[in-house]
């Protein structure tokens, strides 16, 4: 609940500090004096925006701090333990500050911590809600009526259902959207990869192989240059009569064998003779091998040159290095892949389409039912309640019509129409057609009391919800505010004694001019000073014995109960 208030230089404010208590309070005052500022600068901590006009005249900034108990308020308590912005020494305290400079900027905080109003705006729905006079005028709007609904019958989970499934059967209608949209150039494009896969599917250059055909194009190219230069370097190496590589090394080894004892630094100079000796003996040999194996087969090089010369083609056919060849093969390859899947994925799609869209009808009409049941329980409720508010022959009635041929949404498909026979003899119509604003207000204030159990909020206002009602009518709806602030904490701004009277407290707003300076004052009233009151509420300013009498009549008999 809503337990401290403090506003610096806000509006014609330059410092109030109320303190609320539980139960009704009443908050009364002449009129101009500023008795919806207080809802005003709620509102501010609630996430609404703010502007320059809101700082008081002369001040650099306004300032707004509203303190929290949730003791009571376990959701908001859940939200802020979500958001990790529990206070450590008093979990169960909760203040909200806003700040707005003359030039418009604005901060906001929750218990220190500097937030976004979006955070204020869902924190706020768990603490508070506000009704102020044009409350009752969203009433009229279908959406509205059908959310009043719903809180009543406290269908979440079919409502989730119903959304879930929307969503669901959206996102597969925007992908099949897309996938048609894309079917005629997907078809191009598979056309096109089919003739080019298939083009070098049949020629199945193999990983590597290119690379491979260029070396034995080389080596076949060159067969006849390559056998006869071996052969010329086999002959000079180990076979030349008159002399070879192999026969002059050995002929340095003997000469310098002999030598060595005379200079032992010889050694190692044989020795690397002889290495080299070897050396010059197994290369012999490999050529004599390479040249034995070496064969010049002109067939084999036609038939080298000839796919060596289609896939330089297909490489500059597909504009890639014919190195690169066989991995776009494979890459052109997966694509079409891919586009056939899509293919297969749009068939299917329409299928899951309508199965899903089967689900989204079964999740509405579902959800419709519960509506339907709940609306004739609620129907009857606010009959009762009206009718106890001066509209004794009030018949209210609330259509739940699905329409089958409407547009699909989240919340399904039904329009939820709230109606009224005010007077006997007269047909049920829509309540923008039959009710006055006064009666308008009844209604909305029967349908705030009925919910009350089902309010995520532990605090709510009124401001001047009662207008366009007087007389009995007054006291009956003092009556149901007070019995609501039994469960909830309610205050209500009002202009009627049999309202202001039913209160458990009430709070007096005063505005004062001095030096040309005006300020708004709050005062919580003692039992005699609601009293006085109240008198000024029945008889204007001139305050006669017999209204101070009345005002105590209407205040002893609202205790009493």
């Amino acid at each position: 609940m809503l337990s401290h208030l403090s506003v610096k230089n806000f509006a014609v404010v330059k410092e109030i500090n109320i303190a609320f208590e539980n139960g009704m309070t009443a908050m009364t005052g002449e009129t101009g004096a500023g008795k919806s500022i207080a809802i005003d600068a709620l509102s501010l901590c609630l996430g609404e925006r703010a502007d320059a006009s809101a700082v008081r005249k002369g001040a650099d900034k306004a300032e707004i701090i509203a303190y929290f108990s949730l003791l009571d308020a376990p959701l908001a308590r859940a939200w802020l333990d979500e958001n990790d912005l529990v206070l450590d020494d008093d979990p169960n305290t909760c203040f909200i500050r806003r700040l707005i400079s003359k030039e418009g900027r604005s901060k906001a905080f929750i218990n220190g911590v500097p937030v976004a109003l979006q955070q204020l705006k869902q924190l706020g729905q768990f603490l508070l809600a506000i009704h102020g006079q044009n409350t009752h005028l969203q009433l009229l709007k279908d959406d509205v009526q059908r959310k009043l609904l719903d809180d009543f019958a406290e269908h979440g989970p079919l409502l989730s259902a119903t959304a879930s499934a929307y969503k669901h059967w959206q996102q597969l209608a925007k992908e099949l959207s897309a996938l048609e949209q894309a079917a005629q150039q997907r078809a191009d494009r598979e056309q096109l990869l089919s003739y080019q896969v298939a083009e070098l599917d049949e020629f199945a250059l193999a990983e590597g192989e290119f690379g491979e055909l260029e070396a034995e194009h080389k080596r076949l190219s060159n067969g006849q240059t390559l056998l006869e230069e071996a052969q010329k370097s086999f002959y000079h190496l180990y076979e030349a009569d008159e002399f070879n590589a192999l026969s002059a090394i050995q002929t340095s080894i003997d000469k310098l064998s002999n030598l060595e004892d005379h200079d032992p630094a010889l050694t190692p100079i044989v020795a690397m003779l002889n290495e080299a000796a070897i050396q010059v003996e197994e290369s012999a040999n490999e050529l004599r091998s390479y040249c034995d194996q070496l064969e010049i087969d002109p067939m084999r090089l036609q038939q080298v040159e000839k796919r060596f010369a289609q896939a330089m083609e297909l490489a500059r056919k597909h504009q890639v290095m014919p190195e690169a060849l066989y991995e776009h093969h494979q890459q052109l390859a997966e694509e079409l892949a891919g586009l056939s899947a899509d293919t297969e994925r749009l068939t299917a799609l329409q299928e899951e389409l309508e199965s899903s869209h089967a689900e989204y009808i079964a999740a509405s009409e579902k959800l419709s039912q519960s509506r339907c049941n709940a609306a004739g329980k609620l129907a009857g409720m606010v009959e009762t309640q009206i009718r106890t508010l001066n509209m004794p022959h009030a018949e209210f009635f609330i259509d739940v019509i699905y329409g089958e041929q409407a547009r699909p949404s989240a919340v399904g498909m039904d329009t939820v129409v709230m109606k009224v026979a005010t007077n006997p003899g007269q047909p049920q119509d829509r309540l923008d057609k039959v009710v006055s604003g006064g009666e308008l207000s009844r209604i909305g204030l029967a349908l705030q009391v009925i919910s009350r159990d089902t309010s995520l909020t532990p605090t709510m206002i009124f401001d001047e919800v009662d207008t366009g009602i007087s007389g009995p009518t007054a006291s009956i709806v003092g009556q149901l505010l007070r019995r609501l602030g039994k469960e909830n904490q309610v205050m209500c701004v009002t202009h009627l004694p049999q309202v202001a009277a039913q209160a458990h407290n009430q709070l007096f707003v005063t505005k004062t001019t001095e030096n040309s300076e005006t300020q708004t004052h709050i005062l919580a009233l003692t039992e005699q000073a609601r009293i006085d009151e109240l008198a000024r509420l029945l008889a204007g300013d001139k305050i006669t014995p017999n209204a101070l009498a009345n005002a105590k009549e209407l205040l002893d008999n609202a205790l009493a109960n």
